[in-house]
């Protein structure tokens, strides 16, 4: 390295990387007690957008990138929100179905009904206009909120945590691996351990039991 290298390596000011001061690694799931704090607090204030955001986003159980991207006639075609949809997901390009609760429901007809959105129409819109959706970021930001505003530590959690959410519950209750794998819209079962963090001999016990 010649003289001239040394004194611009010394005076170029370093880059911050970009995840300083933040808890990186897999984000938990919320517990069902979490769940049920931040849906009431979002009632008792009326935020109805957000109420059916997170509803969604526990029910879906998708990425934050299919959250935002989910138009109204996704959910909702023949203008009440049905109780299965399906959304093609951005980062396999393969359909995923999934259920809606019937809170989840209500509230996504009662943000309907307040917003008059129509099919066509992003169902979450953010700061960038009516005919645009909400960024991940934006979505990101809402979701360290809702976690902040009861008490949790936002840094612990993030969108991952809604989508893992109904998915360990429903691992929990039933061991069934290739039903969460497919409400997950993994490709591989080995990705669906992975993703919920269990036991690998746990897992491959279950996963004998588990007819394809």
């Amino acid at each position: 390295m010649t003289t001239q290298d040394q004194l611009n390596a010394i005076a170029k000011p370093k880059q911050a990387p970009w995840n300083k001061g933040k808890l990186t690694g897999a984000k938990p799931p919320l517990r069902p007690k979490h769940v049920w704090s931040i849906r009431t607090k979002l009632q008792i204030e009326g935020r109805a957008r957000d109420l059916a955001m997170f509803n969604l986003a526990i029910d879906s159980k998708l990425r934050g990138c299919d959250v935002v991207a989910i138009r109204v006639e996704d959910v909702a075609a023949g203008g009440y929100t049905a109780d299965r949809a399906t959304v093609r997901q951005k980062k396999t390009g393969r359909p995923v179905r999934f259920e809606s609760s019937k809170q989840t429901r209500q509230s996504v007809d009662d943000y309907l009904k307040a917003t008059h959105k129509r099919p066509g129409e992003f169902l979450f819109t953010g700061r960038r206009g009516l005919g645009r959706s909400m960024t991940t970021r934006q979505y990101a930001r809402l979701v360290s909120e809702w976690i902040g505003s009861i008490g949790l530590d936002p840094r612990l959690f993030g969108t991952h945590s809604l989508r893992r959410t109904k998915a360990t519950l429903i691992y929990r209750r039933t061991g069934n691996l290739r039903a969460v794998q497919l409400l997950l819209g993994h490709t591989k079962i080995e990705s669906t351990v992975r993703y919920l963090g269990i036991e690998v001999d746990d897992a491959l016990a279950i996963a004998e039991q588990v007819d394809v």
